[in-house]
């Protein structure tokens, strides 16, 4: 029996060497890049000496370093979609930072031996902008549009030994309307597999029947070779499988296959389940490729009297928009600052992310999979007529088509995507050829992926409704003109209308003015705005407009609120006043930190945990016995103020006006130093919870709160640490502007820091800040080694604050 042993172990081995060689390898080239900002003509050859370069890790911001300039891309220009007529200069519209230029990056390509029956893919999920790709001196490939993503097929280009990749980027002045970023700002990725395999972005898988007993899993698959044999499971979340299906035929390289799923549990922001279909491709028994894909079971419909249902269910969408920047880290993709930003919005009650306007990440997808939200995808904010002078309508023609072809092969097995967009405020709204243009991209949408519709973000309302363009998408989407919902329902033959970007509301964290009056384009000597969200812009308007037409109207499917966190770029009201150069639009501000509003739209939003909010904050010296307004945002409908223990009236809400529907207003209130104290009451009028707030004393101590105590050793992992000020007594100091420096020990490192001053041109990579409205973020990286992270913050006069991290 020893032989018959033996045997089964040569099997074995065979096997797992077959399995071995057979599977895809994915190499992450993230480390070691040399870059050099400029233009160097000989850069892509092979013996050029990069030594003098910076060496960066990728992803990579080449501008986020700064310094903020107020010369860099500055514009003379007016803008007409915000309804000005007359040019005027706009300093710090892309954030007033040196993104404009060339740059190079350089890399050795260390790559195992590439046999002959395989190939080797170069995959660019982003680079900003223009990349054209060398490979030993040659060129291979290029692309024209920074947002999107893209692979070369190199195998004919690499050495034995050797190989030298070389990257060419170019930003334009007048480029953008907002900060663009600058860099390999993305991750590069290489595929070495079988060139008898599965097509790169060659899987689709759908979930065309969903109920709670069964669905249908549809799993279509393009693949290179021939007498090919493909075997897909499905396993569940925890790696058991739960469906087997071997493709019976496979016509023309592709393969389609409906599979049996019993007892689905399905996808949804609440419950945001994954499967992962694992393709198998043999040739006879040899194992030639696999691909894991991961989907989520869900259904979507939008229906005309009806809106949207998720899995047979109608809700709204609990939306916001974002920007593709991080705020201090720029544009460079970081897990963690993505996880945290949605963490914070999930708390605020929010189910959906609109990317606007551009395409975005696949790390930004893969969480919102994971942590369940919806998605509307966007494609461009140009289409063949100009915003900018070198914006995207340089390539339309050429490019638009392969660009959406290229969004969604590489994106559509997201669950989280419930819709595309095709473009935002295009000046295409008027006129015959942007109707045609809207139908041909739509058709592009519909031809690469039936399952989803199409929306465009449209501002220009009442020239939709009189070309068609409106009428001809699967979603009209409307961009603020909440007066028009009513006249465009009825124009439209939809049946439904969504809110694509709603509000525009400005506010600076913990800036209040007064008197506090409704406004449009209000503007102060300090270059904020204030924090009782009672300021807007003259297209847009307040969230209580918004919630009303929501809550009242069953033919608006949701909002998607501009925007969830402050952005670089875009500084209106100030995008002629220097230096603001970041928005105020913000529902938290530019360190991630929640302004007042944040708190309005939990109250709403949030239906697992009771929200109870107070403002302003309460000191104000020079302002005793004046009027001083209090608002109160919660989720309950009534509550009682008292201050310095004296009650100042019960308000409930009404509908009287939006604000008293969604706000309680103590609007007569005369400050005097002291506790102001909410108590929140039930339907009883029973007290069911308190919040206050107390003036403070002199700043005396640093307190530090990480968002995050253990990180991953990897060097690319985060802490947020919130930096605060408060007096003796433990109250935070709100108008406190210290400069506090930053010192970091041990396994880890200072990445950048943030205040939130849409003003401050301080460096967000210099270890020093003075605090905004008291508070600021600095943001600690693991440096790729097990160990703890010390981190100490000092100021003058201030008891010093530290805070210990693990890195494991």
């Amino acid at each position: 029996m020893a032989w018959l042993k033996s045997f089964f172990i040569f099997v074995i081995v065979c096997s797992c060497y077959l399995n071995a060689v057979a599977q895809r390898q994915e190499i992450l080239l993230d480390q070691d890049w040399k870059f050099a900002k400029g233009s160097f003509v000989d850069a892509f050859t092979t013996k050029f000496n990069d030594a003098s370069w910076e060496t960066v890790s990728v992803p990579h911001d080449w501008a986020i370093s700064g310094p903020f300039d107020k010369e860099i891309d500055k514009q003379v220009i007016a803008i007409t979609q915000n309804g000005e007529s007359k040019p005027t200069e706009k300093t710090g519209r892309t954030g007033a930072l040196p993104y404009i230029g060339e740059g190079w990056y350089r890399k050795k390509l260390n790559l195992p031996t590439i046999s002959a029956n395989q190939e080797v893919l170069l995959q660019i999920d982003g680079a900003m902008s223009e990349p054209k790709v060398y490979l030993n001196g040659k060129l291979v490939g290029q692309w024209n549009y920074g947002y999107n993503y893209f692979y070369i097929d190199i195998t004919d280009h690499l050495n034995k030994t050797g190989n030298q990749l070389a990257i060419h980027l170019q930003n334009k002045p007048q480029s953008s309307r907002w900060y663009p970023g600058a860099g390999l700002y993305r991750n590069i990725h290489v595929i070495i597999k079988d060139k008898k395999s599965v097509d790169q972005w060659g899987i689709t898988v759908t979930t065309p029947v969903v109920n709670t007993a069964f669905a249908k899993v549809n799993v279509k698959t393009k693949l290179t070779g021939s007498n090919l044999r493909l075997v897909t499971q499905i396993m569940d979340a925890a790696g058991r499988v739960v469906a087997l299906d071997t493709a019976k035929t496979i016509f023309g390289n592709e393969a389609d296959q409906n599979i049996q799923l019993s007892n689905p549990k399905l996808w949804s922001p609440e419950s945001p389940y994954l499967y992962t279909s694992v393709s198998k491709v043999y040739e006879g028994n040899v194992l030639k490729d696999v691909v894991k894909t991961r989907f989520g079971v869900r259904s979507i419909s939008y229906d005309a009297g009806r809106g949207f249902s998720l899995n047979g269910k109608v809700r709204k969408f609990k939306g916001v928009c974002l920007h593709h920047d991080l705020g201090p880290l720029g544009t460079a993709i970081n897990v963690a600052a993505l996880r945290r930003q949605l963490t914070i919005l999930k708390d605020m009650g929010c189910d959906a992310i609109r990317s606007s306007h551009n395409m975005p990440s696949p790390e930004q997808l893969e969480l919102c999979d994971e942590m369940g939200f919806m998605f509307l995808a966007e494609s461009f904010d140009e289409w063949a007529k100009t915003k900018v002078e070198n914006g995207y309508h340089l390539y339309f023609d050429t490019d638009a088509e392969k660009d959406i072809v290229n969004l969604v092969s590489a994106t559509k097995n997201h669950p989280c995507i419930v819709m595309w967009s095709a473009g935002n405020e295009v000046p295409d709204q008027f006129g015959a050829e942007g109707v045609k243009r809207a139908k041909w991209l739509q058709e592009i949408f519909h031809r690469e992926d039936p399952t989803r519709p199409v929306t465009v973000g449209m501002d220009q309302v009442k020239a939709t409704m009189q070309s068609g363009f409106g009428a001809l998408l699967d979603i009209p989407g409307l961009n603020y003109r909440v007066h028009l919902y009513e006249e465009a329902n009825q124009a439209f033959p939809q049946g439904f209308i969504l809110g694509s970007e709603t509000a525009s509301t400005v506010s600076s964290r913990g800036i209040y003015k007064f008197p506090v009056v409704k406004g449009f384009d209000k503007q102060y000597a300090d270059f904020q705005s204030s924090s009782y969200d009672m300021e807007y812009c003259s297209w847009s308007n307040l969230p209580d407009d918004d919630f009303v037409m929501q809550d009242d109207k069953p033919w608006i499917i949701g909002e998607f609120v501009w925007t969830g966190f402050d952005y670089l770029g875009e500084p209106t009201p100030y995008d002629s006043s220097w230096p603001a150069r970041s928005s105020y639009f913000g529902i938290s501000d530019l360190a991630g930190l929640p302004k007042d509003r944040y708190y309005l739209y939990r109250s709403r939003w949030n239906k697992t945990s009771p929200t109870l909010h107070i403002l302003p904050h309460w000191n104000w010296e020079g302002r005793e016995g004046q009027t001083t307004p209090v608002f109160v945002y919660t989720s309950y409908e009534s509550a009682e103020l008292f201050l310095n223990g004296k009650s100042l009236g019960v308000r409930r809400k009404d509908k009287t006006s939006p604000q008293n529907r969604y706000r309680l207003m103590w609007m007569d209130v005369k400050y005097e130093p002291g506790t102001l104290k909410v108590v929140a009451l039930d339907s009883n009028g029973k007290a069911v919870q308190e919040a206050q707030v107390s003036t403070a004393g002199k700043p005396h101590q640093i307190v530090l709160q990480a968002d995050r105590k253990e990180l991953t050793g990897d060097g690319k992992d985060l802490s947020f640490v919130t930096v605060s000020v408060l007096d003796k007594a433990g109250n935070l100091c709100p108008t406190a502007t210290d400069e506090l420096q930053f010192d970091v020990k041990g396994a880890g490192r200072f990445q950048a820091v943030c205040n939130g001053d849409a003003t401050s041109l301080e460096s967000f990579v210099k270890p020093k800040m003075k605090l905004f409205s008291g508070k600021l973020v600095v943001i600690v990286q693991s440096d790729g080694k097990a160990g703890e992270i010390i981190l100490n913050v000092t100021g003058k006069n201030l008891k010093s604050g530290k805070i210990n991290i693990v890195s494991r």
